[in-house]
């Protein structure tokens, strides 16, 4: 074999791997100098940032400072103008008072009593105004002084005011978060007494599924105690009122004389109107029911300043529509134990 042929043969060496190893290197050697470049350009732009607030804010502070300065230099030239003007006007008056001075001894050599009794009379005049103008000066001062007295002794009296009403003020804050706790309490016990109330009466009444327990309220449907558009109690309602009044005069007895509880009896009617018959109105029959419970209440012994009678007509009901389960529902006496 020919030795140009084997030396075409041979391997070429590859230097594209190096070299792209190399510019890689490169590249993200400058990424980072970049970004280097920008954390120091980002840190820099606050630092400078704080700077030029900074200098804002004393720039500011030397235009006020320039101001006050102003002020109270135009105040001390004021006060300097007016002391050149007082000292001026003493001056002229000593000088006017030494020229009639020596004018009163030339007169009185001369022998010119008359002129130099003028002139002393002038002069006299003049000490006497000067006189009175120190004597209006002096008054002036004590009504200053007596005046500072006076206003320091309203703002004392304003003081003690204000520390007393400061102290009323807490006293009643005071008073006011202990009598909310003691309500908060009164208000629990009632709760505590009211669901023993009803938890009773749910056992007793038990075996009467129209009578139920709403909220807070105790409801008997009107047909258990009335007879159609009467206040006239019936029999069996006669018979639960019986109950309900022992349960009264017991729950009476347990709890405490400084809880003022009543029970509430509300009477409600359905929207129908009342044609004929004692009542003219809804009111008027919803009103008359409560006030037959309250009395029938009354003659089993429950105590009548612990019973509250109050007719609501149709204008509070439980069930919507013209159906006769919804007219069912809204005829009803209700029973709260409440506070008065």
């Amino acid at each position: 074999m020919p030795l140009s042929a084997t030396r075409r043969r041979q391997p070429r060496p590859d230097y594209w791997p190096g070299f792209v190893d190399a510019m890689a290197t490169l590249l993200l050697v400058i990424i980072f100098l970049l970004s280097v470049f920008m954390l120091a350009q980002f840190f820099l732009s606050q630092e400078i940032t704080g700077k030029d607030n900074a200098l804002n804010r004393l720039n500011a502070q030397i235009a006020e400072l320039t101001e006050l300065l102003a002020l109270e230099r135009a105040n001390s030239g004021s006060l300097e103008d007016q002391l050149a003007v007082l000292q001026a006007s003493l001056s002229e008056t000593e000088g006017e008072k030494a020229t009639l001075q020596n004018r009163i001894a030339a007169l009185q050599a001369e022998g010119d009593d008359d002129n130099a009794g003028i002139l002393a009379d002038q002069l006299a005049e003049e000490q006497q105004l000067s006189q009175q103008a120190l004597s209006r000066v002096e008054l002036l001062n004590q009504q200053l002084t007596a005046l500072r007295r006076q206003i320091a002794a309203l703002e004392s009296a304003l003081a003690a005011s204000e520390n007393r009403d400061q102290e009323s003020q807490a006293k009643i804050a005071d008073l006011g978060r202990r009598l909310n706790v003691a309500l908060a309490q009164r208000v629990q016990e009632l709760s505590r007494y009211r669901s023993d109330f009803f938890g009773r009466l749910r056992q007793l009444l038990s075996d009467r599924s129209n009578i139920k327990v709403v909220g807070d309220r105790f409801v008997f449907p009107s047909e258990v105690l009335f007879p159609s558009g009467s206040d006239e109690l019936n029999p069996g309602g006669q018979e639960e009122l019986d109950t309900l009044a022992n349960e009264l005069i017991q729950l009476g007895n347990e709890i405490p004389p400084d809880i003022d509880w009543v029970l509430r009896v509300d009477g409600h009617t359905d929207a129908r109107p009342i044609s004929g018959g004692r009542f003219a109105s809804n009111w008027e029959l919803s009103a008359a029911r409560a006030i037959s419970v309250v009395k029938y209440l009354i003659s089993n012994g429950v105590p009548p300043d612990r019973l509250v009678a109050a007719g609501f007509g149709e204008y509070q009901p439980i069930a919507e529509g013209d159906t006769p389960e919804a007219y069912a529902q809204n005829r009803r006496i209700e029973l709260k134990l409440t506070q008065r």
